[in-house]
């Protein structure tokens, strides 16, 4: 094909997959049918890993719940139980540890079968300046918040492959679209999972397999415990999300094959104003917003849990 044909096409194509857009934001996409599907969440024995497991046990799936905290499981596989659910697993699982992932992820496909949709929602927070954060503290963070996902993703991706079929679902950060201070290491690890979940994302695209999806997740601060301590400088602009509205979200992105999903709303202008605004104008904005300090105030959850 010359030049002006592809040129052409391009052309042709972007139009029509920009109205495609414009026509879904009015017109919500049909949700597709989770029932009998197997889920895999990692990071589930509370907060939004635990409301994910319990609503797409609700929707037929057959949940499969990992955490490093056997309390935490058991919390989650008896909530979704009391709300009707059937099928549900629950794996200790250290996803700090590359070895611990592939172990338990053999045993799941022994006694579950192939994972068809992998949530990826494990993550821990420091929430210290940089030169105060310990090298294992750091260290761990990459571990569990972007090396984790590499070894789920090959622990179960070649099965999807195999059949063009799954959703890889990666719970990701607005800190994974802008920096902050006393994030580093939270900010690295997600700025990574969100790059590492969109090449692979394309990857599957080259390959043709057009039925494996990716779901990339970047939510703003959640009350879930995990950052107790962080406010919001203007609570009405940029609140704290609910989690169950959270969850809900996530549930519906991964059911209309939505490929990223921000919120609030006005996480998705991030990237588009760090494109053409002036640095200097970029950190006035999120000063404003009380973006620049907002770990400041950061506590994290009790130790006991």
């Amino acid at each position: 094909m010359n030049f002006f044909l592809e040129t052409l096409k391009v052309i042709v194509l972007l139009v029509y997959y920009l109205l495609e857009s414009l026509v879904f934001f009015v017109i919500p996409r049909r949700k597709k049918n989770v029932s009998g599907e197997i889920v895999l969440i990692t990071g589930a024995g509370s907060g939004i890993g635990r409301l994910l497991a319990v609503k797409f046990a609700n929707l037929g799936a057959t949940v499969v719940l990992w955490d490093i905290n056997q309390e935490g499981l058991n919390g989650t596989v008896r909530l979704a139980k009391e709300k009707g659910a059937g099928r549900v697993h629950s794996y200790v699982c250290d996803c700090s540890k590359r070895q611990d992932i592939y172990r338990v992820a053999d045993q799941v496909k022994k006694e579950v079968g192939d994972v068809s949709i992998l949530i990826n929602n494990a993550g821990i927070v420091i929430g210290k300046r940089f030169l105060d954060s310990p090298d294992s503290l750091v260290e761990k963070t990459m571990e569990v918040n972007t090396m984790a996902h590499f070894w789920t993703y090959k622990a179960f991706l070649p099965a999807m492959v195999a059949a063009n079929h799954g959703h890889l679902v990666s719970i990701a950060s607005c800190a994974g679209l802008c920096g902050t201070s006393q994030a580093s290491d939270y900010c690295a690890s997600k700025f990574a999972a969100v790059g590492f979940a969109e090449s692979i994302d394309i990857e599957m695209r080259t390959l043709r397999k057009t039925g494996v999806k990716t779901t990339i997740v970047c939510p703003y601060v959640m009350n879930t415990g995990m950052f107790d301590g962080v406010k919001s400088k203007w609570p009405r602009v940029v609140p704290a999300l609910d989690p169950e509205y959270v969850a809900e979200r996530i549930i519906s992105a991964v059911r209309q094959n939505q490929e990223v999903l921000c919120l609030p709303h006005v996480a998705y202008l991030c990237p588009f104003m760090k494109s053409f605004l002036p640095v200097k104008a970029f950190i006035l904005l999120l000063d404003y917003l009380g973006l620049l300090d907002l770990m400041s105030t950061f506590k994290g959850r009790p130790k006991k849990e």
